[in-house]
C-alpha cells in the first residue's frame, strides 16, 4: 500500500507564506517544528477537513537564493514496508538515490527529477542489509 502524505515546498519568508498560504488561501495549520540543530522550521498545513493532503514549508534559516526549481522539494509517500518498496522500484529500473539505511525514509527522483520522498509506515524497520550499507547516489 501506498498513501499520499505532503508536498514540500521551501519558502524564504516564513510569516509572508503563512500570510498567504494560511490566511489568504484558508489552510490551517496543523503543527510547526523548529530545529535549532539544523537551522530550519517545518509547517505543516492543509485545507480544513482535509489533513490528508498536507502542504511542508520548510524556512531555511541562513539565506539561501533558490534556483532551479529548488524551492520545490518532494512529494512524500508512506508505504508499508520501505524495504519491498525499494526493490520494487529498482526493479523497475529506478535508482534508490538516498537508500533507506535507517529502515524509516528513502528518496528517489522521477525521470523529470522531482525528487519523491518514501517513509515507512508506523515505526522504522530494523535495519538491514543491503539497505544499510549503500550510499547515497546523485541528488535528491
Amino acid at each position: 500500500m501506498i498513501r499520499y502524505l505532503h508536498t514540500m515546498v521551501r519558502v524564504t519568508d516564513i510569516e509572508q507564506s503563512l500570510r498567504f498560504y494560511r490566511d489568504a488561501l484558508g489552510l490551517q495549520e496543523l503543527s510547526r517544528r523548529d530545529n535549532e540543530a539544523g537551522r530550519f522550521t517545518l509547517v505543516f498545513l492543509a485545507a480544513p477537513g482535509n489533513t490528508d493532503a498536507q502542504v511542508e514549508l520548510t524556512h531555511n534559516w541562513d539565506p539561501e537564493t533558490y534556483t532551479g526549481g529548488r524551492n520545490f522539494g518532494h512529494l512524500a509517500y508512506e508505504v508499508d514496508d520501505i524495504y519491498a518498496h525499494c526493490q520494487r522500484l529498482m526493479d523497475h529500473g529506478v535508482t534508490i538515490n538516498r537508500p533507506p539505511r535507517d529502515g524509516r525514509m528513502a528518496f528517489v527522483r522521477s525521470p523529470d527529477q522531482i525528487s519523491v520522498e518514501l517513509l515507512q509506515k508506523g515505526d522504522a524497520l530494523a535495519p538491514t542489509e543491503p539497505w544499510k550499507s549503500m550510499p547515497n547516489v546523485g541528488v535528491w
